[in-house]
Formats: structure tokens, sequence, C-alpha cells
């Protein structure tokens, strides 16, 4: 068995065995507390330039499947796991997690002690760090993970969002249809043309979007607001993605000026830009949450809502201006975890309401975006044609 090793910028170092495919790799180390779902979180762009440590000690077990990819590849830095499972067990498995790993040429370790790991990173924060399985020099990975880029002003949506545009035609999955179909939202209020900016974009989030039947484009991050407007959306989805929220300029700008013309949903980083946007700040928690179990209270409704989570930064509540009403908060930490301003219809939420791979407790914020482009009318599209039919 191949021996691998994990040194962090503090200089200690974790040692296990070689997982996925051999090489090195320096990047922000990072834990995940979900008990499952780990094939989404390698395939979430917002994990790019990270390696992201599983806090469950049983990895794998169900193996790993196209239909449960979130975007086209995996994206994140390296991965670090307590006990892989060597056999899957399910009847969706096509390949195993080691297999999976070494066919995309994800550097991961196993065997570490995951829990000791974590609790390091809780009580120092997350740090950058060196994973190898082709040298174990530690000198020499301490240098590695001291060079590494720093997530602080990091620009990383560039590396992650689509080139060109595109449309979402794929239907949905069928494993999420049950919790893609609306219950709130009648035939009458769908057909909304949604532009989502791609900051890092889940496919789960396009869709949950056509299966509430919206016809969505997906655009660059970079796309100006006019050219926005000039695809004549009902609505505009901001994704999540990976990075320092305040990096992304342009993103923010565009943001503000569309503020106002269409209504907005942002999730994650689209959350971060949207506080940006209406005139907060943002700042790095000390290891930001990541899993899909933390609680969040919905102030409008008093309720708790166990939500799905990935973000190393947070929009700060003071900094908000007094039209921006807070409605959900984090029971961990009480950083901001949704924001709306009405006037505006504009939406914001620090969690995924996605949820892939789960919970879906907050699945219905997807349908109040809907009935926000409602409450200004039917869909362009079908008033165009209204239009184009009378003449």
């Amino acid at each position: 068995m191949t021996e691998a090793l994990l040194v962090l910028e503090d200089g200690t170092q974790w040692r296990g065995h070689a997982l996925g495919a051999a090489g090195t790799r320096a990047a922000e180390v990072v834990f995940n507390t979900s008990m499952l779902g780990y094939q989404e979180v390698l395939t979430d762009p917002s994990y790019f330039g990270q390696i992201v440590v599983m806090t469950a000690p049983h990895i794998g077990n169900t193996g790993t499947n196209r239909a449960d990819a979130e975007s086209a590849r995996v994206w994140l830095s390296g991965f670090a796991v307590r006990e892989p499972s060597p056999l899957p067990s399910s009847w969706r498995a096509e390949q195993s997690l080691d297999e999976y790993l070494q066919e995309r040429e994800v550097v991961g370790i196993a065997g570490l002690d995951t829990r000791g790991l974590v609790r390091h990173l809780r009580t120092r924060g997350v740090m950058r760090g060196a994973l190898s399985s082709t040298t174990l020099d530690a000198d020499e990975l301490l240098h590695l993970a001291r060079s590494a880029p720093d997530m602080n002003g990091a620009d990383l949506v560039r590396e992650v969002n689509c080139a060109e545009p595109y449309h979402w035609n794929e239907p949905a999955n069928p494993v999420w249809y049950e919790y893609a179909t609306p219950s709130t939202v009648s035939p009458d209020e769908r057909a909304f043309h949604v532009v989502a900016y791609d900051y890092g974009i889940k496919y789960n989030s396009l869709r949950l979007l056509a299966a509430r039947g919206c016809r969505v484009t997906v655009v660059p991050a970079g796309m100006p607001a006019q050219e926005v407007l000039s695809l004549e959306p009902d609505g505009v989805f901001l994704s999540n993605g990976p990075g320092d929220p305040a990096a992304v300029g342009y993103a923010v700008d565009a943001v503000r000026a569309l503020l106002g013309k269409r209504p907005i949903l942002g999730i994650c980083l689209g959350h971060q830009i949207l506080g940006l946007a209406l005139g907060g700040d943002t700042y790095k928690l000390k290891f930001g949450h990541r899993g899909a179990n933390q609680p969040v209270q919905n102030l409008i409704t008093g309720r708790v809502e166990i939500t799905t989570h990935n973000h190393g930064f947070a929009v700060r509540a003071a900094s908000l201006p007094s039209s921006v009403e807070i409605t959900h908060l984090n029971l961990n930490d009480d950083c901001v975890e949704g924001l709306r301003v009405p006037s505006l219809d504009v939406l914001g939420a620090q969690f995924h309401p996605e949820s892939a791979a789960g919970t879906h407790d907050a699945l219905g914020l997807f349908d109040e975006f809907i009935l926000l482009m409602a409450k200004r009318g039917e869909p362009r599209a079908r008033r165009a044609l209204k239009i184009e039919n009378a003449s």
C-alpha cells in the first residue's frame, strides 16, 4: 500500500495511504460534514482550489455513477477520507470511488486521522496544505503548502464558468423528480425565461428550474447587464461558485445594474455577490460551512431548516443597508443565511436550496422565485407572442 502525506502550512503532518491518482497537490484544506453525497462534492465547482476532508468515517459505500455528477468534471484539488469503501454496494454504482478518482486524476489520501485533522482545522481555522502520494518529504510539502495561493482575494470564477451562453435542455434527473416537481406554483405561473449566471453552477439548480417549467439560458460570469437584458429574461439566477466574492468585481457591477429591472435569486456565491451589489461587504469565515446538515432559522416562518452549505465567506450583517431584510440566520454562528429586498424583487440564500445530494427543506425558494416573476405578469415570451398575433 502506497503511503501518502498531507502537510499543513503550520507544519503539522497527517499520514495515510494513497487514494485515487498518484501525484502532489497544494491548496486550501477544508472539511465537509455530509454523511453522503461525496460525488456531488467532488463535482461541485465551488470546491475548486481546495483539498476536501470528509468527516464521515466511511466514504464510497454507494460507489459512483454518471447521474449524480453536478458538473462535467471533478474540480477539487484533493480528497481526504478516513476509510474508503473498496466495494460499492448500490445497484446504481458504475465505478468504485478509487476508480473514479484515478480516472479523473484526483489525488487522494485515506487512513489518516480525519477526526483529529478536522478538530485541528476548527481550532486553528482552515489553512493551506500540500498532499502527495509521490513524495514523503515533509519539508518539501511544507514549502508547497506555504506557496499555495491564498483564498482571500482569489477570483476563481474565471476558472470554472462557461465560455459561451447555452440553453439547458436536459430533463430533470429521475432520482430528483419527486423533489423537483413544484407543489405551490400553478401552471399559469410557469414557462418563464431565466438567465442563469454561471459562477460555478451545479446541474441540480438547472434541473429544478427546468422542472418548474422555466426555460433556462446559462451565461458566462462576465456578461454585462445590458447583454443579459437583451435576452429578455423574466428573472435572473446567480449561481454558487468558488473563491472570494469581493474579488469578482465585474459580477458585482453587473448585478448592481440589474437590481430592480428583473427578479433576482442568488445562492451561495451568488448570494454574496448580491449582498455586495446591495451595498454590503463580505468576510472570510474561520472554517466555513460545508455539509448537508447545517441548521438555519427562517426568521419569516420561525422554522428551523436543515440545509446544504459550501462556502468560506459570508455577508456582514451590519454592512447591509436598512432596505435589506435578513430572512435567515445560521444557528451555529448567527451569520447571514438569507436576505430579501421586496421593493426590488430580490432573494438571496447563503445555503444551497438545490440541495444535491440532500436535504430538501429549502427547495421552496425556487417556487418563491417563480412567484416573484409571476408578480410582474405572464412570461415575456408569451406577451410578445400575443402582441405579434394581435398585429
